[in-house]
């Protein structure tokens, strides 16, 4: 049964950039590469234009629901993801964040996010985004082994990710996210201890650690024409196929402590399973998420959610995107609204009910380092979970009541999150 709750204005944005110079094998994000990134026939205009109608009537719909922005609170943080954010000019990111202002609202001190790659051509031009505002640079090192990135099929080079992360500081983004795999196939522990050390004496504040996920999109029937997900490339089906084989979780768990080990030596504790930052410098957006608040979505395959019982995507085809959003040929072109107005963007959505809202807002807290508070625990599914985690001593209790994973708990955070679900 659904139960309606009260729709709350977002607090987050999610503004997804489709656009890559070239296609990692492993990567599931709704990603556009090649000609459709650079070049005459490049994309990029059309995605631009398109994206400031579709801000334009998110908007409206905020608008109408919460007031005008004065009216309802400003957004806390602006996350620029893709793919590359960073193909995009200073100019194009400066206009996109001067109409987030103007039809959303923006707090004085938000934090604003880009992501972007290392490579001298796709890192961009870090001292315009500072200039446009970007307080936060998110960058996909991935490794600072070259065999490593060889092997997963990235372009730059370890150099790469240091010149990166001096150009940013130079710049003055003020907060640098550096995101990294493990469980890559024939992984080592001294590579991975490298890599670590690498990004820790460049002065990195923040470091997402993932361990590499080898999904089938297609076989989650995520691929269709509403679908959130692209087909996933035969080339990459049968990489995926290949590295899987070589994936081991004894190596994978021997990594991730090793990575909290090291990072917390250095003054970067754990607050999200993945994650970790020196204090203050953790990601307000993420947590924005972990902690099931609303926030709106911008972009070919982003999710939305108000906070109450709606959640909401795009599709991930670029072609229904730009054809729902601009005039059809031959109608004058440009981001003009066709007659009549746009439509909103193919997609889909998905109502709550209070089962399931009820289980994501014990899972996502049970992932960060706070933990649920006493009322979350006390509910039948969650305390089960917990007692049996107990058990074997996957969870532990923290001061005002609270429950979280232990270090144990979070090498094996599946098999409690699951008993939740």
């Amino acid at each position: 049964m659904v139960v309606e709750r009260a729709a709350r204005p977002p607090v987050a944005l999610y503004v997804h950039v489709p656009f890559c110079v070239a296609l990692c094998p492993y990567c599931d994000f709704v990603v556009y590469a090649g000609r459709s990134a650079r070049g005459p026939a490049a994309r990029v205009d059309a995605f631009l234009a398109a994206l400031a109608v579709e801000l334009e009537l998110r908007a409206d719909d905020l608008d109408a629901a919460f007031g005008v922005p004065g009216e309802r609170p400003p957004l806390r943080s602006v996350y620029l993801g893709g793919g590359t954010p960073s193909l995009l000019s200073a100019r194009s990111v400066a206009t996109l964040l001067d109409a987030v202002r103007r039809r959303f609202g923006l707090s004085g001190d938000a934090e604003v996010t880009l992501e972007a790659n290392p490579g001298p051509d796709e890192r961009g031009d870090l001292p315009g985004f500072a200039a446009a505002g970007v307080t936060r640079l998110s960058l996909g090192a991935q490794s600072l082994d070259a065999s490593e990135l060889r092997r997963i099929g990235r372009r730059h080079s370890p150099g790469d990710v240091l010149a990166a992360l001096r150009e940013a500081r130079r710049a003055g983004i003020r907060s640098i996210s550096v995101d990294l795999l493990y469980d890559i196939p024939d992984q080592r522990q001294a590579t991975w201890r490298s890599t670590l050390d690498a990004v820790l004496d460049a002065g990195v504040d923040h470091v997402s650690a993932y361990a590499l996920t080898l999904d089938d999109p297609d076989a989650e029937g995520l691929t269709g024409p509403l679908g959130d997900h692209l087909p996933t490339r035969p080339g990459a089906r049968a990489w995926r196929e290949r590295a899987r084989s070589e994936q081991d979780p004894d190596r994978a768990a021997d990594l991730y402590l090793a990575a909290d080990e090291l990072l917390g030596a250095r003054g970067l504790r754990w607050y999200e399973l993945s994650n970790w930052s020196v204090p203050g410098a953790e990601s307000r957006h993420n947590l924005a998420y972990w902690r099931h608040e609303p926030y709106e979505a911008l972009g070919p395959g982003a999710h939305a959610f108000d906070g109450g019982t709606r959640r909401r995507w795009n599709a991930a085809r670029l072609d229904g995107y730009l054809a729902a959003l601009l005039p059809a040929p031959g109608t004058g072109g440009g981001p003009a609204r066709p007659p009549g107005g746009p439509a909103r963007p193919p997609g889909g959505e998905e109502r709550l009910d209070d089962r399931t809202r009820a289980v994501e807002e014990a899972i996502l807290a049970l992932r960060l380092r706070d933990g649920i508070g006493p009322e979350v625990a006390a509910r039948p599914a969650v305390s089960e979970a917990l007692a049996w985690g107990r058990g074997y001593g996957l969870v532990e209790d923290v001061e005002g009541g609270r429950v979280r994973l232990s270090l144990r708990g979070r090498l094996l955070a599946n098999e409690v999150l699951g008993r939740i679900a």
